[in-house]
């Protein structure tokens, strides 16, 4: 496997010192011009069709011109009959390919590169969108009765989603992406096969991690076939699933060691599951750990581990928010790239200004969301007010997402309980679309 190598740039507005702005070369020959990504943030703007519409494209346009070397799509769903949310888009055959490309082609004229996160959800399905969900054991995700109890995948279901995952991510290379995400963290179904929580199946497919590992490995060399060895291919693990009895760090380091052996361009470190929402924890910052603070990014602790084995290079997602704090985890050989998602939706021109050494640190004040008015008892040690404030956060960052794609500004004021509502009220007025026009 190829070491990332760093290709020089004659281009005058480069600083040569500041490392964001430092070309890299993945295993595949495929050149990336810095070290900015903007990690997959779900978008829920798709049609009744679920095709991609203008909405996505004057959205990605936006944040291509903020000068990050690859935007990461959301969820882009491989299976019609389960999704993350109602609004995702969902690649299965060629229908909506004119789409697709007018979103790519949207963001190429920035100059910037668009790869597609494809992913399944697995029992992380809503009941307005499936009742029934597949997932490797039926495990139920209990969070406020918005989830049905799933279905144990068959032999014949776990072929069909290993070739869905090659198919769409061949389709979106047709369409012009520049490269694919594997989507194996977070609890969807890859992450939900990886862990002894929800896998509890006695057959290959559970067991032992090496054969609840089988279904990543499988559809990573499904998905290598159909796009061929110079196109990136890269993938989103989870570092740990936070659970009790879990996907656990170790268990991580192994399967990196494993994916050494495949073609892997990029590796991506986050971590959690719905049940365990890392990047919104409504806690105070004197709960933070004083190393956490100095770190900034909550899974750079994780990614040294992972980083010293893996051979493919590395992106720390979650809780950068200094041009310092950056700089460092490079420099320190923590990570190769950086991943931002909730920063685009409030600040979608950071990078630039801060590859050029015009912004320190990002105008983001998340204390403020956290503990101002619009929580519902943010200090409240219960469990049920701490997930109703996880999901107002999340809500309040869709909304700007929603802004941005509208053609508007990105609004700080905005109340995240009214954000709440709008979220949950659209996206049933998205699901009653969605069954009405079948």
């Amino acid at each position: 496997m190829n070491q990332p190598t760093i290709k020089p740039t004659h281009a005058a507005s480069i600083h040569f010192d500041q490392p964001l702005s430092q070309p890299i070369e993945l295993p595949c020959g495929h050149t990336l011009k810095n070290r900015i990504i903007k990690a997959a943030m779900t978008e829920g703007l798709a049609d009744a069709q679920d095709h991609a519409t203008d909405r996505h494209r004057h959205l990605y346009q936006r944040w291509a011109k903020g000068g990050a070397s690859v935007l990461i799509s959301g969820n882009i769903m491989v299976d019609r009959r389960y999704l993350e949310r109602a609004g995702n888009v969902v690649v299965e055959n060629d229908t909506g390919m004119d789409a697709l490309q007018r979103w790519v082609e949207a963001v190429h004229q920035c100059d910037s590169q668009l790869w597609a996160q494809i992913s399944h959800p697995g029992r992380q399905c809503p009941r307005l969108v499936n009742r029934r969900p597949i997932a490797p054991s039926p495990v139920q995700l209990k969070m406020i009765g918005n989830f049905g109890k799933p279905r144990a995948a068959t032999s014949t279901d776990i072929d069909d989603i290993i070739q869905r995952f090659a198919r769409t991510a061949k389709i979106c290379q047709s369409a012009g992406f520049d490269g694919i995400q594997i989507h194996g963290a977070h609890g969807y179904l890859i992450s939900q096969f990886l862990s002894p929580v929800t896998n509890r199946r006695n057959d290959q497919w559970g067991g032992s991690l090496e054969n609840r590992a089988r279904l990543l490995l499988s559809i990573i060399d499904a998905v290598r076939e159909a796009v061929g060895p110079r196109y990136p291919v890269s993938l989103k693990l989870n570092s740990t699933d936070f659970q009790q009895g879990g996907f656990s760090l170790e268990e991580s380091v192994q399967v990196v060691q494993w994916l050494n052996d495949r073609t892997l361009d990029l590796l991506e470190i986050s971590g959690g599951t719905y049940e365990q929402l890392v990047f919104f924890k409504n806690q105070s910052p004197s709960n933070i750990r004083a190393s956490t603070h100095r770190r900034e990014a909550y899974f750079l602790e994780y990614a040294k581990s992972i980083k010293a084995v893996a051979k493919m290079p590395v992106m720390v997602t979650g809780g950068f928010r200094s041009q310092q704090g950056m700089m460092d985890a490079i420099n320190d050989h923590h990570t190769d790239l950086i991943g931002l998602g909730r920063p685009f939706c409030v600040a979608p021109d950071f990078p630039t200004k801060m590859m050029h050494n015009e912004l320190d640190a990002l105008p983001i004040n998340e204390e403020h969301l956290i503990l101002g008015q619009g929580f519902w008892g943010p200090n409240s040690t219960s469990k049920s007010l701490q997930a109703l404030n996880n999901q107002s956060q999340a809500a309040w960052y869709f909304r700007q997402i929603e802004f941005l794609a509208d053609g508007m500004e990105p609004d700080e004021s905005y109340s995240p309980r009214r954000a709440l509502v709008k979220h949950l009220s659209w996206d049933a007025c998205r699901a009653i679309r969605r069954k009405f026009s079948k």
